[in-house]
């Protein structure tokens, strides 16, 4: 069960809603997916002072869409209607996922050891997490959102709103050659990595072994924000992080060329169980 979070506040801002019922499908198919389950069915919640329509039904296609492309059933859910809690064109969105993986097939790290490869697959952006840093730091008017550039290819708003990606039907048929799987999403590499490590172990990352995307370079020049606080508040540009034996991160990397080798697995160094180079 997650939210979409206050990337909600700039979809209001461009009265915008398709993308957020994307958003909060994929980042559960994808959390769910790293013990190596299949989605099977989906609810929502959405919460609103005033009922909208055509506001509700924009982010429902968002959910029906993304529940399609992965074959995942949207099967209900609850729209509530509650004046006084959220004002103005405030809502939430909430949603739940229950999917299913035969016990003996989980993947729970628990076989990750010294020497062991960290491959990275991208992300499509901040996909639903660090939203009300990026918004203090960037702003979040309308105006604001509208402006182009350059460096992004697209105006400000597209950027922050650019869907959260799914992962799952590129990884789903290569499970059986993972040993662990980190969706990259609040608290970045130091907060979701360690989860699917044994202890003892450090994950030792290269960051020059991708190219941060420019979107997270122009928050952190605008907002003068230190480099240890973009990786624990930002995915910087990794989605989905695979951990694999050397053998089997060959064939990852042959059947998903995607994906990149941007660390290894070191036994513990001092007190780091992630270590950013």
């Amino acid at each position: 069960m997650d939210g979409v979070g206050t990337k909600l506040k700039l979809a209001v801002a461009l009265d915008s809603y398709d993308t957020v019922g994307m958003d909060i499908v994929n980042h559960s198919v994808n959390d769910i997916l790293t013990c190596g389950a299949e989605p099977l069915f989906f609810l929502d919640y959405i919460a609103m002072g005033c009922l909208a329509p055509e506001k509700v039904k924009a982010v429902v296609k968002g959910l029906s869409t993304a529940c399609q492309a992965v074959g995942c059933a949207l099967i209900g859910g609850e729209t509530a209607e509650m004046p006084g809690l959220y004002l103005g064109d405030d809502f939430d969105l909430v949603g739940t996922i229950v999917g299913a993986v035969e016990k003996n097939r989980i993947v729970n790290g628990q076989d990750i050891v010294p020497g062991d490869i960290i491959l990275g697959l991208d992300s499509s952006g901040l996909h639903t997490n660090g939203y009300s840093l990026a918004r203090r730091v960037m702003g979040e008017s309308k105006e604001t959102l509208q402006t182009f550039y350059p460096e992004l290819g697209k105006t400000l708003g597209e950027a922050l709103l650019e869907p959260h990606r799914c992962y799952f039907k590129e990884i789903q048929p290569l499970l059986p050659l993972i040993k662990g799987l980190a969706h990259i999403t609040g608290g970045g590499f130091p907060g979701n990595v360690p989860r699917i490590m044994p202890q003892g172990l450090t994950a030792r990352f290269d960051t020059g072994a991708w190219t941060v995307p420019p979107i997270f370079k122009l928050i952190q020049l605008k907002g003068g924000i230190s480099r240890d606080e973009m990786y624990h508040v930002f995915n910087m540009g990794i989605g989905m992080v695979i951990i694999a034996s050397p053998e089997k991160a060959k064939i990852i990397s042959e059947q998903l060329p995607e994906s990149k080798p941007i660390g290894r697995i070191t036994s513990l160094e001092g007190a780091s169980r992630v270590i950013l180079d």
